[in-house]
Protein backbone atom coordinates (compact mmCIF):
# COMPACT_ATOMS: atom_id res chain seq x y z
CA UNK A 1 0.00 0.00 0.00
CA UNK A 2 1.28 3.38 -0.71
CA UNK A 3 2.37 5.40 1.88
CA UNK A 4 -0.23 7.63 3.31
CA UNK A 5 0.85 11.28 4.58
CA UNK A 6 -2.87 12.03 5.55
CA UNK A 7 -4.83 10.31 8.39
CA UNK A 8 -8.52 10.16 6.58
CA UNK A 9 -11.29 12.52 8.09
CA UNK A 10 -14.34 9.92 9.58
CA UNK A 11 -16.43 12.76 9.03
CA UNK A 12 -15.42 14.09 5.33
CA UNK A 13 -17.29 13.68 2.52
CA UNK A 14 -15.02 11.54 0.89
CA UNK A 15 -15.43 8.55 4.29
CA UNK A 16 -19.24 9.10 4.02
CA UNK A 17 -19.26 7.90 0.35
CA UNK A 18 -17.47 4.63 1.02
CA UNK A 19 -14.96 4.33 4.50
CA UNK A 20 -13.36 1.28 3.18
CA UNK A 21 -10.36 2.44 1.85
CA UNK A 22 -10.42 5.16 4.67
CA UNK A 23 -10.25 2.13 6.81
CA UNK A 24 -7.80 0.34 5.09
CA UNK A 25 -5.35 3.57 5.69
CA UNK A 26 -6.38 3.73 9.27
CA UNK A 27 -5.42 0.10 9.71
CA UNK A 28 -1.81 0.14 7.91
CA UNK A 29 -0.76 4.01 8.59
CA UNK A 30 -2.95 5.33 11.54
CA UNK A 31 -3.78 2.00 13.40
CA UNK A 32 -4.37 4.46 16.56
CA UNK A 33 -5.21 8.01 16.20
CA UNK A 34 -6.38 11.33 18.30
CA UNK A 35 -9.54 12.23 16.13
CA UNK A 36 -10.13 16.07 17.50
CA UNK A 37 -13.94 16.70 15.93
CA UNK A 38 -14.95 14.02 18.12
CA UNK A 39 -13.16 14.26 20.76
CA UNK A 40 -12.09 10.03 20.47
CA UNK A 41 -9.16 7.79 19.77
CA UNK A 42 -9.93 5.62 16.80
CA UNK A 43 -8.74 2.34 16.96
CA UNK A 44 -9.12 0.05 13.49
CA UNK A 45 -7.26 -3.52 13.94
CA UNK A 46 -9.44 -6.48 14.30
CA UNK A 47 -6.91 -7.04 17.59
CA UNK A 48 -7.14 -4.04 19.38
CA UNK A 49 -11.35 -3.81 18.54
CA UNK A 50 -11.56 -7.39 19.76
CA UNK A 51 -9.60 -6.37 23.09
CA UNK A 52 -11.88 -3.26 23.66
CA UNK A 53 -14.75 -5.48 23.51
CA UNK A 54 -13.66 -8.28 26.07
CA UNK A 55 -10.98 -6.41 28.21
CA UNK A 56 -13.09 -4.49 31.52
CA UNK A 57 -10.79 -1.99 31.04
CA UNK A 58 -12.78 -0.55 28.77
CA UNK A 59 -15.63 0.80 30.24
CA UNK A 60 -19.57 1.96 28.94
CA UNK A 61 -19.52 4.86 30.56
CA UNK A 62 -19.10 6.67 27.74
CA UNK A 63 -22.99 6.25 27.34
CA UNK A 64 -23.39 8.21 30.14
CA UNK A 65 -23.37 11.41 27.62
CA UNK A 66 -23.98 9.15 24.83
CA UNK A 67 -27.10 8.09 25.12
CA UNK A 68 -28.73 8.71 28.89
CA UNK A 69 -29.94 12.33 27.38
CA UNK A 70 -31.83 10.50 25.12
CA UNK A 71 -32.79 6.92 26.48
CA UNK A 72 -32.69 7.10 30.11
CA UNK A 73 -30.05 4.87 32.65
CA UNK A 74 -29.97 1.47 30.04
CA UNK A 75 -28.38 -2.45 30.40
CA UNK A 76 -25.21 -1.11 27.97
CA UNK A 77 -23.81 1.44 30.65
CA UNK A 78 -24.10 -0.71 33.29
CA UNK A 79 -21.55 -3.09 34.65
CA UNK A 80 -20.59 -5.63 37.51
CA UNK A 81 -23.46 -7.26 39.43
CA UNK A 82 -26.29 -4.50 38.25
CA UNK A 83 -25.51 -5.61 34.84
CA UNK A 84 -25.46 -8.83 35.78
CA UNK A 85 -28.76 -8.97 37.08
CA UNK A 86 -30.75 -6.26 34.68
CA UNK A 87 -29.17 -8.88 32.04
CA UNK A 88 -30.79 -11.50 33.55
CA UNK A 89 -33.89 -10.21 33.96
CA UNK A 90 -34.16 -8.96 30.07
CA UNK A 91 -32.24 -11.99 27.96
CA UNK A 92 -34.56 -15.18 28.75
CA UNK A 93 -37.24 -13.01 26.35
CA UNK A 94 -34.80 -13.27 23.78
CA UNK A 95 -34.05 -16.37 23.33
CA UNK A 96 -35.31 -20.45 23.83
CA UNK A 97 -38.66 -21.37 24.10
CA UNK A 98 -39.93 -17.73 24.73
CA UNK A 99 -38.36 -16.63 21.54
CA UNK A 100 -39.40 -19.91 19.37
CA UNK A 101 -43.11 -20.50 21.03
CA UNK A 102 -44.09 -17.12 22.21
CA UNK A 103 -42.59 -14.34 19.09
CA UNK A 104 -41.80 -16.48 16.05
CA UNK A 105 -45.09 -16.21 15.05
CA UNK A 106 -45.11 -12.61 15.46
CA UNK A 107 -42.08 -12.13 13.78
CA UNK A 108 -43.47 -14.84 10.88
CA UNK A 109 -46.97 -12.51 10.90
CA UNK A 110 -45.34 -9.56 10.55
CA UNK A 111 -43.39 -10.67 7.65
CA UNK A 112 -46.42 -11.73 5.61
CA UNK A 113 -48.42 -8.76 5.85
CA UNK A 114 -45.09 -6.27 4.56
CA UNK A 115 -44.98 -8.29 1.57
CA UNK A 116 -48.69 -9.47 0.79
CA UNK A 117 -49.33 -6.03 -0.70
CA UNK A 118 -45.69 -6.11 -3.08
CA UNK A 119 -46.85 -9.98 -4.68
CA UNK A 120 -50.47 -8.49 -4.68
CA UNK A 121 -49.77 -5.40 -6.76
CA UNK A 122 -48.25 -8.35 -10.06
CA UNK A 123 -45.60 -5.70 -10.95
CA UNK A 124 -42.68 -7.71 -10.32
CA UNK A 125 -40.98 -5.00 -8.56
CA UNK A 126 -39.96 -3.96 -4.99
CA UNK A 127 -37.90 -1.76 -3.00
CA UNK A 128 -36.78 -3.72 -0.29
CA UNK A 129 -35.54 -0.79 2.05
CA UNK A 130 -38.36 1.19 1.92
CA UNK A 131 -41.01 -1.42 1.49
CA UNK A 132 -39.38 -3.56 3.71
CA UNK A 133 -36.59 -3.54 5.64
CA UNK A 134 -37.00 -0.74 7.81
CA UNK A 135 -40.56 -1.12 8.92
CA UNK A 136 -40.14 -4.61 9.44
CA UNK A 137 -38.54 -4.64 12.71
CA UNK A 138 -40.06 -1.70 14.23
CA UNK A 139 -43.39 -3.99 13.87
CA UNK A 140 -42.19 -6.52 14.98
CA UNK A 141 -40.78 -4.68 18.62
CA UNK A 142 -44.26 -3.26 18.74
CA UNK A 143 -46.12 -6.43 18.49
CA UNK A 144 -44.06 -8.25 20.52
CA UNK A 145 -44.57 -5.65 23.42
CA UNK A 146 -48.43 -6.20 22.79
CA UNK A 147 -49.11 -2.51 21.70
CA UNK A 148 -51.57 -0.95 19.16
CA UNK A 149 -50.18 -2.24 15.57
CA UNK A 150 -51.63 1.39 14.69
CA UNK A 151 -48.95 2.91 16.30
CA UNK A 152 -46.28 1.02 13.89
CA UNK A 153 -45.73 4.61 12.00
CA UNK A 154 -45.67 6.72 15.57
CA UNK A 155 -42.98 4.01 16.81
CA UNK A 156 -41.24 4.30 13.35
CA UNK A 157 -40.70 7.92 13.40
CA UNK A 158 -39.51 7.57 16.71
CA UNK A 159 -36.93 5.04 16.09
CA UNK A 160 -35.57 6.80 13.53
CA UNK A 161 -35.18 10.16 15.79
CA UNK A 162 -33.38 7.98 18.36
CA UNK A 163 -31.09 6.11 15.53
CA UNK A 164 -30.23 10.07 14.29
CA UNK A 165 -29.24 10.91 17.83
CA UNK A 166 -26.94 7.89 18.65
CA UNK A 167 -24.84 8.49 15.19
CA UNK A 168 -24.77 12.10 15.60
CA UNK A 169 -21.38 12.49 15.20
CA UNK A 170 -20.79 16.17 13.83
CA UNK A 171 -23.84 17.21 17.07
CA UNK A 172 -26.20 18.54 14.49
CA UNK A 173 -28.40 20.97 17.07
CA UNK A 174 -31.43 20.24 14.94
CA UNK A 175 -30.67 16.28 15.54
CA UNK A 176 -30.29 16.48 18.84
CA UNK A 177 -32.98 19.16 19.69
CA UNK A 178 -35.58 15.69 17.51
CA UNK A 179 -33.62 13.10 20.39
CA UNK A 180 -34.68 15.05 23.22
CA UNK A 181 -38.41 15.54 21.97
CA UNK A 182 -38.75 11.86 20.71
CA UNK A 183 -37.34 10.75 24.65
CA UNK A 184 -40.15 13.30 26.27
CA UNK A 185 -42.73 11.94 23.37
CA UNK A 186 -42.10 8.05 24.17
CA UNK A 187 -41.79 8.20 27.87
CA UNK A 188 -45.39 10.21 28.03
CA UNK A 189 -46.70 7.19 25.79
CA UNK A 190 -45.00 4.36 27.51
CA UNK A 191 -45.20 4.68 31.43
CA UNK A 192 -49.20 5.07 31.36
CA UNK A 193 -48.67 1.74 29.30
CA UNK A 194 -46.70 0.15 31.61
CA UNK A 195 -48.14 0.58 34.79
CA UNK A 196 -51.69 -0.49 33.04
CA UNK A 197 -49.52 -3.98 32.36
CA UNK A 198 -48.28 -3.87 35.45
CA UNK A 199 -51.88 -3.94 36.92
CA UNK A 200 -53.07 -6.12 33.81
CA UNK A 201 -49.99 -8.51 32.79
CA UNK A 202 -50.54 -10.46 29.32
CA UNK A 203 -48.30 -13.24 27.51
CA UNK A 204 -46.61 -10.61 25.83
CA UNK A 205 -42.76 -9.09 25.96
CA UNK A 206 -43.87 -5.96 28.33
CA UNK A 207 -45.92 -8.08 30.38
CA UNK A 208 -42.60 -10.31 30.82
CA UNK A 209 -40.39 -7.14 31.33
CA UNK A 210 -42.92 -6.17 33.99
CA UNK A 211 -43.15 -9.39 36.17
CA UNK A 212 -39.77 -10.42 35.60
CA UNK A 213 -37.62 -10.91 39.39
CA UNK A 214 -34.62 -12.00 40.14
CA UNK A 215 -33.67 -12.37 44.22
CA UNK A 216 -36.36 -9.51 45.05
CA UNK A 217 -34.80 -7.40 41.79
CA UNK A 218 -37.57 -5.92 39.31
CA UNK A 219 -37.29 -3.22 36.51
CA UNK A 220 -39.10 -0.49 37.46
CA UNK A 221 -41.08 1.58 35.30
CA UNK A 222 -38.38 4.09 34.29
CA UNK A 223 -35.69 0.63 33.63
CA UNK A 224 -38.13 -1.13 31.36
CA UNK A 225 -39.19 2.69 28.89
CA UNK A 226 -35.29 2.97 28.85
CA UNK A 227 -35.12 -0.54 27.68
CA UNK A 228 -37.70 -0.49 25.44
CA UNK A 229 -36.12 2.87 24.01
CA UNK A 230 -32.49 0.92 23.66
CA UNK A 231 -34.23 -1.83 22.14
CA UNK A 232 -35.85 0.51 19.63
CA UNK A 233 -32.61 1.87 18.50
CA UNK A 234 -30.23 -1.32 18.86
CA UNK A 235 -32.64 -3.85 17.79
CA UNK A 236 -34.50 -2.11 15.25
CA UNK A 237 -31.20 -0.14 13.28
CA UNK A 238 -29.31 -3.57 13.31
CA UNK A 239 -32.24 -5.80 11.37
CA UNK A 240 -33.10 -3.27 9.37
CA UNK A 241 -29.78 -2.58 7.90
CA UNK A 242 -28.54 -6.51 7.96
CA UNK A 243 -31.89 -7.58 6.18
CA UNK A 244 -31.14 -5.38 3.29
CA UNK A 245 -27.27 -5.98 3.46
CA UNK A 246 -27.56 -9.22 3.36
CA UNK A 247 -30.14 -9.68 0.81
CA UNK A 248 -28.44 -6.79 -1.96
CA UNK A 249 -24.74 -8.85 -0.99
CA UNK A 250 -26.51 -11.99 -2.59
CA UNK A 251 -27.71 -10.45 -5.36
CA UNK A 252 -24.42 -8.78 -5.94
CA UNK A 253 -22.97 -12.25 -6.28
CA UNK A 254 -25.67 -14.53 -7.81
CA UNK A 255 -23.99 -17.46 -8.04
CA UNK A 256 -23.99 -17.34 -3.76
CA UNK A 257 -28.15 -16.41 -4.38
CA UNK A 258 -28.56 -19.06 -6.18
CA UNK A 259 -26.97 -21.73 -3.06
CA UNK A 260 -29.02 -19.50 -0.86
CA UNK A 261 -32.07 -20.38 -2.60
CA UNK A 262 -30.80 -24.05 -3.11
CA UNK A 263 -30.12 -24.24 0.55
CA UNK A 264 -32.19 -22.23 2.89
CA UNK A 265 -30.05 -23.75 6.20
CA UNK A 266 -27.26 -21.03 4.22
CA UNK A 267 -29.42 -17.91 5.25
CA UNK A 268 -27.43 -17.84 8.62
CA UNK A 269 -24.26 -18.23 6.59
CA UNK A 270 -25.23 -15.37 4.70
CA UNK A 271 -25.94 -12.84 7.46
CA UNK A 272 -22.52 -13.33 9.79
CA UNK A 273 -20.49 -12.88 6.66
CA UNK A 274 -22.84 -9.92 5.90
CA UNK A 275 -22.50 -9.05 9.39
CA UNK A 276 -18.49 -9.13 8.89
CA UNK A 277 -18.16 -7.78 5.14
CA UNK A 278 -21.32 -4.82 5.47
CA UNK A 279 -21.75 -4.22 9.52
CA UNK A 280 -24.88 -2.24 10.55
CA UNK A 281 -23.60 -0.90 13.18
CA UNK A 282 -19.61 0.76 12.33
CA UNK A 283 -18.30 2.16 15.16
CA UNK A 284 -19.01 1.70 18.83
CA UNK A 285 -17.51 4.06 21.47
CA UNK A 286 -15.81 2.80 24.86
CA UNK A 287 -13.75 4.72 27.68
CA UNK A 288 -10.69 3.82 29.28
CA UNK A 289 -10.56 3.38 32.78
CA UNK A 290 -6.81 3.40 32.72
CA UNK A 291 -3.92 4.26 30.64
CA UNK A 292 -3.96 1.21 28.23
CA UNK A 293 -1.31 0.23 25.57
CA UNK A 294 -2.53 -0.44 21.92
CA UNK A 295 -1.06 -0.80 18.72
CA UNK A 296 0.59 2.80 17.37
CA UNK A 297 0.61 4.21 21.24
CA UNK A 298 -0.97 4.20 24.92
CA UNK A 299 -4.39 5.50 25.24
CA UNK A 300 -4.37 7.69 28.37
CA UNK A 301 -7.04 6.71 31.21
CA UNK A 302 -10.58 8.49 31.06
CA UNK A 303 -10.50 8.62 27.02
CA UNK A 304 -13.26 7.93 24.91
CA UNK A 305 -12.26 5.61 22.46
CA UNK A 306 -14.24 5.04 18.96
CA UNK A 307 -13.76 1.15 17.84
CA UNK A 308 -14.46 0.69 13.96
CA UNK A 309 -15.80 -2.44 13.60
CA UNK A 310 -16.37 -1.57 10.12
CA UNK A 311 -12.63 -1.44 9.71
CA UNK A 312 -11.82 -4.50 12.15
CA UNK A 313 -14.08 -6.72 10.36
CA UNK A 314 -11.80 -5.67 6.79
CA UNK A 315 -8.59 -6.94 8.36
CA UNK A 316 -6.37 -8.57 6.43
CA UNK A 317 -3.95 -9.97 9.89
CA UNK A 318 -7.60 -12.23 10.69
CA UNK A 319 -9.97 -12.76 7.73
CA UNK A 320 -8.18 -14.11 4.70
CA UNK A 321 -9.11 -11.75 1.60
CA UNK A 322 -11.25 -9.81 3.57
CA UNK A 323 -12.92 -7.37 0.95
CA UNK A 324 -14.55 -10.21 -0.85
CA UNK A 325 -17.83 -11.23 -0.10
CA UNK A 326 -17.98 -14.86 0.70
CA UNK A 327 -20.79 -16.58 2.24
CA UNK A 328 -18.59 -20.12 2.57
CA UNK A 329 -15.65 -18.86 4.17
CA UNK A 330 -13.72 -21.24 6.51
CA UNK A 331 -12.87 -18.21 8.70
CA UNK A 332 -15.98 -17.27 10.05
CA UNK A 333 -17.34 -20.35 11.63
CA UNK A 334 -21.60 -19.98 11.79
CA UNK A 335 -21.97 -21.96 15.13
CA UNK A 336 -20.38 -18.97 17.47
CA UNK A 337 -21.24 -15.88 15.18
CA UNK A 338 -24.45 -15.30 16.92
CA UNK A 339 -22.88 -15.80 20.35
CA UNK A 340 -20.44 -13.68 22.55
CA UNK A 341 -17.32 -16.08 21.06
CA UNK A 342 -18.62 -14.24 17.59
CA UNK A 343 -15.52 -14.09 15.05
CA UNK A 344 -17.12 -11.21 13.83
CA UNK A 345 -17.59 -8.03 15.80
CA UNK A 346 -21.01 -6.66 14.77
CA UNK A 347 -22.63 -7.53 17.57
CA UNK A 348 -19.74 -6.33 20.02
CA UNK A 349 -18.53 -9.11 22.56
CA UNK A 350 -17.79 -10.01 26.56
CA UNK A 351 -20.65 -9.14 28.70
CA UNK A 352 -22.02 -6.09 26.26
CA UNK A 353 -22.48 -8.84 23.70
CA UNK A 354 -25.99 -7.95 22.24
CA UNK A 355 -28.89 -9.44 24.07
CA UNK A 356 -31.28 -9.22 21.10
CA UNK A 357 -28.42 -11.35 18.59
CA UNK A 358 -30.63 -14.58 18.32
CA UNK A 359 -34.10 -12.30 18.04
CA UNK A 360 -31.91 -10.32 15.03
CA UNK A 361 -30.88 -13.53 12.98
CA UNK A 362 -34.29 -14.84 13.79
CA UNK A 363 -35.81 -12.03 11.81
CA UNK A 364 -33.51 -12.19 9.28
CA UNK A 365 -34.16 -15.73 8.50
CA UNK A 366 -37.53 -15.62 8.57
CA UNK A 367 -37.54 -12.05 6.45
CA UNK A 368 -35.06 -13.79 3.82
CA UNK A 369 -37.02 -16.94 3.64
CA UNK A 370 -40.14 -15.38 3.10
CA UNK A 371 -39.14 -12.76 0.77
CA UNK A 372 -36.74 -16.12 -1.72
CA UNK A 373 -40.86 -17.69 -1.09
CA UNK A 374 -42.61 -15.13 -2.19
CA UNK A 375 -40.23 -13.43 -5.12
CA UNK A 376 -38.74 -16.35 -7.53
CA UNK A 377 -36.47 -14.89 -10.28
CA UNK A 378 -35.67 -11.94 -7.86
CA UNK A 379 -32.65 -10.07 -8.92
CA UNK A 380 -31.70 -6.20 -8.94
CA UNK A 381 -33.48 -3.81 -11.21
CA UNK A 382 -31.48 -3.21 -14.78
CA UNK A 383 -29.17 -0.20 -14.55
CA UNK A 384 -29.17 -0.29 -10.58
CA UNK A 385 -25.87 0.78 -8.45
CA UNK A 386 -26.48 -0.25 -4.82
CA UNK A 387 -25.53 2.80 -2.61
CA UNK A 388 -25.25 2.89 1.24
CA UNK A 389 -24.99 5.73 3.78
CA UNK A 390 -24.12 6.16 7.34
CA UNK A 391 -21.56 6.81 9.25
CA UNK A 392 -22.04 5.34 12.74
CA UNK A 393 -24.43 3.28 11.64
CA UNK A 394 -24.25 2.07 7.88
CA UNK A 395 -26.74 0.73 4.98
CA UNK A 396 -28.32 0.95 1.68
CA UNK A 397 -30.55 3.63 0.92
CA UNK A 398 -32.52 1.58 -1.45
CA UNK A 399 -32.90 -1.48 -3.00
CA UNK A 400 -34.89 -1.95 -6.00
CA UNK A 401 -35.54 -5.40 -7.52
CA UNK A 402 -37.38 -7.47 -9.97
CA UNK A 403 -38.76 -11.02 -9.82
CA UNK A 404 -41.69 -12.93 -11.31
CA UNK A 405 -44.92 -11.98 -9.97
CA UNK A 406 -47.34 -14.72 -9.49
CA UNK A 407 -49.97 -15.52 -12.17
CA UNK A 408 -53.34 -14.85 -12.32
Amino acid sequence: MPMVREAPDILSPEFAADPYPSYAALRESFPLLWHEATGSYLISRYADVQRAFRDEVFTTRNYEWQLEPVHGRTLVQMSGREHAVRRALVAPAFRGRMLEEKFLPVIEENARELIAPITAARTGTAELVQDFATHFPINVIVDMLGLDKAEHPRFHAWYTAIVAYFGNLAQDPEVTAAGHRTRDELAAYMIPVIQDRRRHPGDDLLSVLCTAEIDGTRMSDEDIKAFISILFAAGGETTDKAISGLVGNLLAHPEQLAAVRADRGLIAQALAETLRFTPPVQMIMRETAEDVELSGGVIPAGSTVNCLIGAANRDVDRFADPDRFDIFRTDLPTRSAFTAAADHLAFALGRHFCVGALLAKTEVEVGVNQLLDAMPGLALREDCVLAQEGVFTRGLTSLPVRFTPAAG
